[in-house]
Formats: structure tokens, C-alpha cells, sequence
């Protein structure tokens, strides 16, 4: 039976309590006042949280959400020392973030077994022995252990992957994947086959790297319009993105500016991103003679497009050859010695830009301001009808248009959003051209 993939848990966790220190005096035939013998007790065991490479979901953790760590054994006469409890371990996949309940960031697992102790288990406790003094030659007081630690921990799986592939459903991304690599995604000809990412090992000239198929994205996939939420978060641990379109379908570059729009509404360093762009599909007809237009204008915006077809295998050796050639470009990756959650390596995500604000103008028009709106309006490529009517869907899923109308917008008002004008029609922005036109090449900023 395969392994359902869940890339998020939340679980409780209790270190053990230390031991108890003990209360004892030597009573043996000729020294029937000793002193005092009382061990200290054992360590309670620490819950620690280990990247195991063998594991690639969070399924585990669904079944069993209660984890315990024995406690320490109490002290013993003859200044025996309790025994410390072994430490309770939970293994996790390598990429699992772990906060608190606060949200507050406990450790990043970014390395095959990387370990952190969650939840350090209680001290063991004096026994009398530790309480003897010059004054006190024979104390009656030890310690009790001390308590273990109780906390709830939510823990998300970010996919670890040097390469990963994106494209709009049904563009081949499980068809690459499955015959560059090990993986066998399930693959079929109709959109959303995939709805879990797929990893696979590549091997070449005796080097790995390991190769993600992020499930396709959709219009609205930063706003989390199907599951985009949960799939666009397992690309911002890649170091190199491929970038396929489908040759044959109806608009292939809308198609690539739609997918470069939503990673940027995600997350904005996604574009800065090494990417390869690949035309798929060139066994057929219709992905034959779009090619050289597609071509020509992937290369004003800069990029060197590749042709392939997954499903002959036409091309795939030199698009895996250009994806180890982009990663040796990239500077080495550093790693720290990491033990405990204070030295655990941190990814940071960059903070909420959601927020909107609408103003009015000197003029009467009306001002959107908003970190996320302006930069999915200098995202839009203008010249297809397709990206007006994305825009207007961005702006109704950010909950722009009913504010704008809520502020008095009427029809033939003029909208800025940062610079942009936008003329408003009854059904909202009219499709006017701007009156500052992004260049082909700022479309990629």
C-alpha cells in the first residue's frame, strides 16, 4: 500500500520527569552512624526530533499525536545513582519545520540527521549526600526530580529538493519526472493527475540530484485557490526551477506568465530563482510549429528555452545536463554544526503583504497601495486578454474590487494601482491600455 502524503502535524510532547534524590544513611555493624548515602536520581529522557532521508511524509504523526519520554529512576542507598531515562525520538523527513503554539520557530530540518531536543527532560534530583555540610553532617532533605517539559509543536513539511519542476496542469511535469528519475508518479492525460508532489533521485556521470514535480498551479494558487497554498511551499526550497510549458496547448506564454505571476504573488525571490524553460509536448504537430515562435519571444525576455518531449525522451539528457550546469553555477551551500533548537539553521519566511490600502486622489481617482496588488499589476503581461481577466480575478480574491466599491468607485473612475491607471467599468476595470507599460524584460522582475 503507498504512503499518503501529509506534509503537516501537530503532536504534544512531555519530556520525562527527573528521578528523586534519596534519603539514606550508612547503616552497616561497625559503622551504625555513616553519614549519609542517598544517590541523586536519573535524568529524565529529552524528546528529540531527527531528519531521517527515509521518510517523506508526515503520515506517522497522523495516527499517534501523544509522545512521552520516560522519566529518570529515583536514587539509590549507597549513593547509587539513579539510572537516566533514554531519550524519546521522533523521526520526521528531512525539510520539517517545527514551531510552537505561539508560532515561534523550534527548528528547521534541513539535513539528513539533523536533530533537536525539543523538549529537554527534567534534572535528576540531589540525594542527601549533596546536602552534607560542616554544620549538617547528617541531612534529612534531598531533592524530587525535576518536572519534564509539556508543549504542542505543529510541524510542516517543506519538500528538500535541488530542482524542482512547475507548470500549469498537464503540461508533463510527472512524464519528465518519471523518466529523468526513479520516481513513478502516476501519469495520465488529463489536468491534476498529480496531487502530491513527486520526488525523484536523477543520476549522472556517478552525481545525484534530487528532483521535485510540484503539482500544477492554478489561477489564484497564492491565495491559495486549489491547495496553491500547499503546493507553492514546497518550491521555495529548490535552488534550481524548470519550467515547462505545454507546446501544444492553446496559449503556452500565457501560460508562462500566469505560473511566473503566482510564484511572485507567493513569494518574490521565486523569480530570482536559476530557471530553465522547456517546451514539451514536440512530438506532436502542434507543439512543432508553435516552437519557433514561442522561441523567439521566451528569448527577448531573455531566457534560452529548450524543446523537448517527455514522452519520447527527446532532449531529456541535455535539460538534465543544463540543471546540474545551473547548480554548479550556484554558490555552495553552508552548514553550520547543529544540535539544539538555538543552533538550528533558520528559514525565515518573508512577512505577510497581503494588506491593501485604498485613498482617493487630488483628482477624485481613487489609490490602491498594497505591497502584494502592486506587484501583481507589474507582474500582468497586458498584451493577452487572459492576464486582464486573471487581474480582475486577483483583485475580486484579494477582496480590492468590493473595497474599491465600498469606497464609491463608479464607472469611468480612474484606478491607480501604484502607477498603473486602470479605467473602472460596470463589472469593473475597464481593459484600457495603461498608461505605464511594463518593458518585456520587467515582466520577469
Amino acid at each position: 500500500m503507498s504512503q499518503q502524503f501529509l506534509d503537516e502535524a501537530r503532536v504534544f510532547v512531555k519530556s520525562g520527569d527527573g528521578g528523586d534524590g534519596r534519603i539514606s544513611f550508612r547503616r552497616e555493624k561497625f559503622a551504625p552512624r555513616g553519614g549519609p548515602d542517598g544517590g541523586d536520581g536519573g535524568h529524565g529522557g529529552h524528546v528529540v526530533v531527527v531528519a531521517n532521508p527515509k521518510i517523506n511524509t508526515l503520515q506517522s504523526l497522523a495516527n499517534k499525536v501523544h509522545f512521552r519520554a520516560e522519566s529518570g529512576i529515583a536514587g539509590g542507598i549507597a549513593l547509587r545513582t539513579g539510572s537516566t531515562a533514554p531519550d524519546l525520538v521522533i523521526e520526521v523527513p528531512v525539510g520539517t519545520i517545527i514551531r510552537d503554539d505561539e508560532g515561534n520557530l523550534v527548528a528547521d530540518l534541513t539535513r539528513a540527521g539533523q536533530r533537536v531536543i525539543v523538549a529537554r527532560g527534567g534534572r535528576g534530583g540531589k540525594g542527601n549526600t549533596k546536602f552534607k555540610s560542616s554544620t549538617n553532617q547528617a541531612p534529612r532533605i534531598a531533592e524530587k526530580g525535576e518536572p519534564g517539559v509539556e508543549i504542542w509543536l505543529n510541524l510542516e513539511l517543506k519538500l528538500m529538493a535541488d530542482v524542482g519542476i512547475v507548470g500549469v496542469p498537464n503540461a508533463g511535469k510527472s512524464t519528465l519526472l518519471s523518466v529523468i528519475s526513479n520516481a513513478k508518479p502516476k501519469v495520465a492525460d488529463y489536468p491534476f493527475t498529480t496531487l502530491i508532489p513527486n520526488l525523484g533521485l536523477v543520476r549522472l556521470d556517478y552525481r545525484d540530484m534530487v528532483v521535485a514535480d510540484i503539482p500544477g498551479l492554478v489561477e489564484g494558487a497564492s491565495q491559495g485557490v486549489g491547495l496553491g497554498h500547499d503546493f507553492l511551499k514546497h518550491i521555495q526550497r529548490t535552488r534550481v526551477l524548470i519550467h515547462m510549458l505545454d507546446g501544444s496547448g492553446s496559449n503556452p506564454m500565457a501560460d508562462y506568465h500566469q505560473i511566473n505571476t503566482e510564484l511572485a504573488l507567493f513569494d518574490e525571490k521565486l523569480l530570482e530563482r536559476p530557471t530553465v524553460v522547456v517546451i514539451n509536448k514536440m512530438d506532436l504537430p502542434q507543439a512543432q510549429a508553435a516552437w519557433p515562435k514561442l522561441e523567439a519571444e521566451l528569448r527577448k525576455l531573455g531566457k534560452e528555452p529548450m524543446a523537448l518531449s517527455a514522452a519520447t525522451q527527446q532532449g531529456t539528457r541535455e535539460l538534465i545536463y543544463r540543471a546540474f550546469e545551473l547548480l554548479d553555477s550556484l554558490p555552495a551551500e553552508t552548514e553550520a554544526t547543529l544540535q539544539e533548537a538555538d543552533e538550528i539553521a533558520v528559514y525565515r519566511l518573508g512577512e505577510d503583504d497581503m494588506a491593501f490600502q485604498i485613498s482617493r486622489r487630488m483628482d477624485g481617482s481613487f489609490q490602491v497601495s498594497g505591497k502584494r496588488i502592486e506587484r501583481a499589476a507589474q507582474m500582468t503581461y497586458w498584451d493577452y486578454d487572459e492576464a486582464l481577466m486573471r487581474f480582475q480575478k486577483i483583485l475580486e480574491a484579494m477582496g480590492v474590487s468590493a473595497a474599491l466599491v465600498k469606497a464609491g468607485v463608479k464607472a469611468g473612475d480612474s484606478v491607480y494601482i501604484g502607477e498603473m491607471e486602470l479605467e473602472w467599468g460596470d463589472e469593473g476595470y475597464e481593459e484600457d491600455e495603461p498608461k505605464e507599460v511594463l518593458d518585456e524584460d520587467d515582466s520577469e522582475a
